[in-house]
């Protein structure tokens, strides 16, 4: 089997890896937008060779795993170029805006819709891990627009990673994953700056800070490069997860102010909740 990645970061890097491990007589290409990272998957092993997108003509699999700011424009060009039996499917984190793009195109059966809900705070060709997807939820969207044989072609890649599925459309998908990755970074971001702004002397911040603080924190560390363009596509939705998390913030506040420990200790508990969902995930 042939694949050309279009970005070699950590989500291009890191299906390169799986896929090796998944399909031994593998060959990789790949491409991206700077040049040292192209040097560096060469020299990590994550492809084969660089490559242009005309070999999106004679590969079974194009991964475009690109910021979505990028992806919409790239999804175009790929299917421009792409031969009859290519898969291609991308790993974004938001949907809405790229089925939109690509919904009248020619080669648009050739397309899969996926998101990946894996990754680390890092960036890089250097940051690929070979099990990432390992146990994570893929969400794809409007699977039916798929070719029915390359969706199966699809599905044997994601199984092999040992990935696991769910569908569901894109507005969906975008709503939902405001509230449960989009949110979480923006408020690990907004922590780290409020911590900077307080704590000028950064030794107090690395002497004093508990692994609660890292742990919490630890998002704020992943590339603005990547998060800017994903705020600003769903920008609707992340306001709307906003104002509800904002109103908490608020509400406990005034708990605070009010002396209100009762209510502190029932709010705390009845989010405790969380465990019971998260542990069923784990």
């Amino acid at each position: 089997m042939k694949i050309h990645i279009i970005g070699l970061g950590l989500i291009g890097g890191s299906f390169a890896l799986g896929l090796r491990k998944a399909f031994p007589d593998l060959e990789i290409s790949g491409s991206d937008s700077k040049e040292e990272h192209l040097l560096k998957a060469k020299q990590l092993k994550l492809i084969d060779r660089p490559a242009g997108l005309e070999v999106v003509q004679e590969v079974d699999v194009v991964i475009i795993a690109v910021p979505v700011d990028v992806a919409r424009k790239v999804a175009v060009e790929v299917l421009d170029k792409v031969g009859p039996n290519t898969l291609v499917f991308d790993a974004g984190s938001t949907k809405s805006g790229l089925c939109e793009a690509i919904a009248s195109h020619p080669n648009r059966r050739n397309f899969l819709a996926a998101h990946p809900i894996a990754g680390t705070e890092f960036s890089g060709p250097e940051a690929a891990i070979d099990n990432l997807f390992l146990n994570k939820t893929n969400i794809i969207c409007e699977v039916e627009k798929t070719a029915f044989k390359l969706q199966e072609r699809a599905l044997e890649i994601f199984q092999k990673l040992e990935m696991r599925i769910r569908y569901m459309d894109p507005k969906s998908h975008d709503r939902h994953i405001a509230y449960v990755s989009h949110l979480s970074h923006i408020s690990s971001f907004m922590l780290g700056k409020t911590v900077l702004q307080k704590e000028q002397n950064e030794k107090d911040i690395f002497d004093l800070a508990g692994s609660g603080f890292a742990s919490t924190v630890r998002l704020a560390k992943s590339s603005p490069a990547m998060w800017t363009p994903i705020f600003q596509q769903n920008k609707e939705n992340i306001l709307e997860t906003l104002e509800e998390y904002i109103s908490n913030l608020s509400k406990f506040k005034e708990l605070l102010e009010n002396d209100d420990f009762q209510e502190v200790f029932l709010d705390m508990e009845r989010t405790n909740h969380i465990k019971t969902i998260l542990n069923g995930i784990n």
